[in-house]
């Protein structure tokens, strides 16, 4: 859950300092577009491992539901078919 949570704040710092150089007229060069997409490749992942992990017990499976549903609200997202299968196995 640490891991997704530092990608997550590593993705949203990525994205604000690609807004304020668009927004500054700078050109995005290809080199940053990459990095960005490698922040979010990253959260992803952490992502992916947290809906993959199996809880050793009912407080790891408790902690398990309680994240991804506070991550599920706080970003408005969604599962797909086989992550839902995933955190209901």
């Amino acid at each position: 859950m640490d891991r997704h949570i530092a990608a997550q704040l590593a993705t949203a710092d990525a994205v604000r300092v690609w807004d304020e150089r668009r927004a500054a007229g700078e050109a995005t060069s290809v080199a940053y577009a990459n990095g960005l997409l490698g922040v979010a490749q990253d959260e992803e992942a952490s992502r992916l491992a947290i809906v993959n992990y199996r809880p050793q017990g009912d407080r790891e499976l408790r902690m398990k539901l309680t994240y991804m549903a506070a991550y599920l609200i706080a970003t408005c997202g969604t599962l797909d078919a086989n992550e839902m299968n995933s955190i209901l196995e």
